[in-house]
Parts: structure tokens; C-alpha cells; sequence
């Protein structure tokens, strides 16, 4: 699995960013992908999942996933990450299973 461009346009108060994945033989039912930000001092992190919008043709496992963020934070402060997915099941911030873009 592995990460390929990202997009990024800023409208209306909101970062969307558009990310292409390659999954290769894994299930997208499997995976989730996020977009991430650290937490600012007295606040959570943000995790907002990202909805796949299309495949990429002629790719083995190729999508494109798509999401938006609020535009009060810099761009710097959100990356994209693939995890394990399971309903039901929490995935900890160290497991090694998970995926940064950067």
C-alpha cells in the first residue's frame, strides 16, 4: 500500500483535499483513510475519515478519497493516513499498522 498525490484546494473556510491510494490486493472495505492534525493545546486531534470518490484507471487497487477540514489551521498541520478497519474495533496512535502519507 502506498500513497500517491495529494490535492489540496482552500474555499469557503474549508481545506479539501483529494488523496490517491494504492492498495494493491487489500479490500478498501479494510482500510479507513483519514485526514490527521495534532492536537492544538487544549484540544483533541482531529481525525476526519475520507470518502473514496473514484478508482484510478489502470491502476492495480488505484482510488482517489476525498475530504474536508475546516481552513482555521494551517495545511501543514493535516496529513493523510491509512489504518486497519474493523466496525467496532479501535485502532491505538502507535500501532505500526498504520500508513502516514508523510
Amino acid at each position: 500500500m502506498r500513497f500517491g498525490e495529494v490535492k489540496v484546494e482552500t474555499t469557503d473556510g474549508q481545506h479539501a483535499f483529494e488523496v490517491q491510494v494504492y492498495l494493491g490486493e487489500v479490500d478498501p472495505n479494510e482500510i479507513r483513510v483519514e485526514l490527521y492534525a495534532n492536537g492544538a493545546p487544549g484540544t483533541d486531534p482531529i481525525r476526519q475519515e475520507m470518502k473514496p470518490v473514484r478508482y484510478l484507471v489502470g491502476a492495480v487497487g488505484g482510488h482517489v478519497y476525498s475530504g474536508l477540514v475546516p481552513a482555521n489551521r494551517p495545511l501543514t498541520d493535516y496529513t493523510a493516513r491509512m489504518l486497519p478497519h474493523h466496525d467496532g474495533v479501535a485502532v491505538p496512535l502507535e500501532v505500526a499498522r498504520i500508513l502516514w502519507q508523510r
